[in-house]
């Protein structure tokens, strides 16, 4: 009984306490979080709103990156990425692309997410003219970065969807939704704009703490990239693609003429040239340099001359499985790595001899020993057997002291036995280290992961590269190609192959442009360009067809002994096709029925 009196009396207290509270007391202000009020306040607070909005960038490099959504590797775990790989999509799902799973960086690259980004862009531009701003500079700062990040956000949805509805406030609760896609052609002319916009008021270089942050040349580079996407046949021949779509507006141009938009699209590129800022990472090799290991220096450094945007991260721990680690994501199971994102043997094949000609599966010379004499650029991406890579952890070192990467078969003779046995290497699915993460391929990616981190502990602080100077190059060259300025496209391209110790181009039209694109497929590899760059040159059927993986096998002679080269051959691993309709992305069927004016894509 003196427990509940004792509470009552509590109680009591409490209730007075309350009454002769001031009637604000509801309104007293969280510790634990600003007001929006205080936000548009205070110039830090709309920094750090702006942070927020570049978080919405993504983690290009994910547990699966888009290079398994397209002919240049395979998600080890699937999860619905074959799907997508055979052109299962449909308005009520985009396979593995808007799963997430452990990662973000797909399915933020969705219609609702992207236009969730824009809105926050366009609240800013709501509310800025509140801030109190130090000084004219740091707004025009801010401004600008704001605008590029709108302006990137459109792009990516032009990319996978066509023309989209523009959108420049941010919607209430009383709003109508009910609005039409606009024009390829006016969504192209807006995000251009936004890029001109941003590059008017933003540095040249962001120092400081401000490193990262977007800068007149990532301006003038995403201008670059939109103009020659919108130059790309997909947008110009839609009726040749789509023949019976009714609304050909919405996924390219239907006037006007596409040598023009080359000529954009080359100024554009050349204009980030011209602002003499950028050069190629160790443009020149001395006779002593190693190419390779100078190509791979480029994506593990902090910094580089190439660098036009980048996202920088710091380690962290106790950050779970999702975050930035590409060590441990793409490292190979044999180091305790989970063997996501391997290389297919297509874009193995697709890096030439050192001489410049094409590899060839017809040649027995090339075939005997296949990762003998390519181009340097091989040895810094890719993985292969007989590699060598960072020491082997601990307790692995018993069995591979060096650090030899081991995806074959070895076939040995069982005296006891009387019969042959196989001895699987410590890099595959049926080796003794961690065979359910083995990749299957017969490759790992070496591109972009630092040696020196081990994986399965640490996470690498290597930064990620949205736009760098090589597809700057790549960017004018493809212009150029296009509009018959042969020998300058060629000048262009042999700078980036000359930095990788390849002989230069020498060809002119139909054969320079299959040349061009070949080389933009290895220079650029896992750079998020060839899913987009098969869809705007229009190739799918050239893309998504039955995949290969290497066999390798150190065959048993006829004298018991295992012999110490395999034989490597190709066979097809996984079945992949393609349908046109995946040229474009279908708007999901909840967004239609939100939205009943908005045109469904073809093919859906």
């Amino acid at each position: 009984m003196k427990k509940y009196k004792y509470i009552s009396v509590m109680l009591l207290l409490v209730g007075l306490l309350l009454s002769s509270c001031n009637k604000d007391f509801l309104n007293t202000k969280p510790l634990s979080e600003f007001s929006e009020v205080d936000v548009w306040k205070d110039p830090a607070l709309v920094e750090t709103f702006i942070n927020d909005i570049y978080r919405k960038l993504g983690i290009p490099f994910d547990i699966d990156m888009i290079a398994c959504y397209v002919d240049e590797a395979e998600f080890t775990p699937d999860w619905g990425v074959n799907n997508f790989n055979n052109c299962l999509l449909t308005p009520d799902q985009i396979p593995a692309w808007t799963t997430g799973w452990f990662g973000q960086n797909t399915v933020l690259k969705t219609w609702s997410n992207l236009y969730k980004s824009i809105r926050a862009c366009n609240i800013f531009f709501e509310k800025v003219g509140n801030v109190d701003f130090e000084n004219e500079e740091q707004k025009n700062n801010m401004v600008g970065q704001v605008h590029f990040l709108r302006a990137y956000f459109y792009h990516e949805l032009t990319s996978l969807y066509g023309g989209v509805p523009i959108i420049t406030h941010a919607y209430t609760l009383t709003d109508e939704y009910k609005i039409p896609r606009d024009t390829y052609e006016d969504c192209i002319n807006f995000i251009v704009s936004e890029c001109d916009s941003a590059a008017a008021l933003l540095p040249e270089v962001q120092s400081g703490d401000d490193n990262g942050r977007a800068t007149k040349g990532a301006a003038l580079a995403l201008k670059a990239r939109t103009l020659l996407y919108a130059a790309s046949d997909l947008h110009n021949k839609v009726s040749e693609v789509f023949p019976g779509y009714s609304n050909p507006e919405l996924l390219g141009y239907t006037s006007g003429s596409q040598q023009e938009r080359w000529q954009k699209a080359r100024d554009a590129a050349k204009a980030v040239i011209d602002m003499g800022l950028y050069s190629l990472y160790k443009a020149d090799p001395g006779p002593g340099d190693s190419v390779a290991q100078n190509y791979n220096e480029l994506f593990i450094l902090k910094e580089s001359p190439e660098d036009i945007f980048v996202r920088f991260f710091t380690p962290k721990t106790d950050e779970g499985w999702d975050g930035y680690n590409p060590g441990l994501y793409c490292g190979s199971n044999g180091y305790h790595n989970w063997g996501n994102n391997t290389p297919v043997q297509e874009l193995v094949d697709a890096f030439e001899m050192a001489d410049g000609t094409p590899f060839d599966w017809n040649n027995p010379s090339e075939t005997a020993q296949p990762y003998k004499n390519r181009d340097p650029r091989f040895y810094a991406d890719i993985l292969y057997e007989g590699a060598h890579w960072r020491k082997r952890p601990t307790d692995v070192q018993g069995i591979d002291p060096v650090g030899i990467i081991q995806v074959g078969t070895w076939q040995k003779w069982d005296e006891t036995a009387g019969d042959t046995v196989e001895v699987y290497g410590l890099d595959t699915r049926k080796g003794p280290i961690e065979d359910w993460n083995g990749g299957y391929t017969g490759y790992y990616l070496r591109k972009f992961i630092d040696p020196t981190v081990d994986a399965q502990y640490f996470r690498q602080d290597v930064p990620w590269r949205y736009f760098r100077y090589a597809e700057v190059l790549l960017n004018y060259a493809e212009a150029c190609i296009e509009l018959g300025e042969d020998a300058q496209a060629r000048t262009y391209l042999n700078m980036i192959r000359h930095r990788a110790g390849m002989p230069d181009i020498t060809e002119s039209g139909d054969a320079l442009r299959q040349r061009y694109r070949n080389e933009r497929r290895v220079e650029m590899c896992y750079e998020e360009q060839r899913f987009f760059d098969v869809r705007r040159w229009v190739i799918g059927p050239d893309a998504y067809h039955p995949m290969h993986a290497a066999n390798v096998v150190y065959e048993l002679q006829p004298d018991h002994t295992t012999a110490t080269i395999p034989t490597i051959t190709r066979k097809v691993y996984q079945i992949r096709a393609w349908d046109d309709k995946a040229y474009f992305f279908p708007i999901m069927r909840d967004e239609l029925n939100r939205n009943d004016q908005l045109i469904q894509n073809p093919g859906y």
